[in-house]
């Protein structure tokens, strides 16, 4: 079975910035990590608005968000202080997909950046989307120095269908030359107008202060 991701994204410009880290790192993180099939737990900060926040989770298989002891922790049944903080947040997107590209690859640990690009695309464009997205731009990037992977993922359900998810060495790794030759191909430009939704944040390792 293919593994999985959640992967959630707050702005959390009008909650108390320390409850907000507090509870995510004493309480919400924890849980999950708690939970069989979770795998790694990693927190992540906005570059360009350190008010957002991003929270990725691999997951053995998506599965893993039916079973029992993770419904015993979510949707409904989150604590108290999850919904009184996550009241006081917007969710920028929350991405339970399926990982299809490249196989069972897991996040690699350690990194200290990450770009998550999250859409929807034109339907009579999603053939050659995922042609384009399988067959050239991710193995472009993937092959720049300083990623240190390059998958994909997909939600038939959410706001956004697909996901591409890069754990970087940093995350300036996206503003040198070696990126930008790999990412700005006449393909590129070709079906970037078709794009919809589309949700970009580039983020560096969040790092708990004190």
């Amino acid at each position: 079975m293919a593994k999985g991701l959640l992967l959630v994204a707050f702005d959390f410009s009008n909650a108390h910035e320390d409850e907000f880290h507090d509870w995510y790192d004493l309480e919400h993180i924890p849980e999950r990590q708690r939970v069989p099939g979770f795998g790694l737990c990693e927190r992540w900060i906005g570059v360009a608005n350190p008010k957002q926040a991003i929270a990725t989770y691999d997951l053995a298989n998506l599965g893993v968000l039916k079973t029992p002891p993770y419904l015993a922790i979510a949707h409904d049944n989150l604590s108290v202080w999850s919904k009184r903080v996550t009241a006081m947040c917007t969710r920028l997107i929350r991405f339970d997909g399926k990982q299809t590209l490249p196989g069972e690859t897991d996040s690699p640990p350690g990194a200290g950046g990450l770009l998550v690009n999250a859409m929807n695309v034109a339907p009579d464009h999603d053939a050659e989307f995922n042609e384009w997205y399988d067959h050239e731009h991710i193995p472009a990037l993937a092959a720049v120095p300083g990623v240190l992977s390059a998958r994909r993922f997909k939600d038939p359900t959410g706001t956004h269908r697909y996901l591409a998810l890069y754990h970087l060495k940093t995350p300036e790794v996206t503003l040198g030359a070696d990126w930008k030759n790999a990412a700005g191909t006449p393909w590129t430009d070709r079906l970037r107008p078709h794009f919809q939704n589309h949700l970009r944040i580039l983020a560096r390792r969040y790092i708990r202060a004190g």
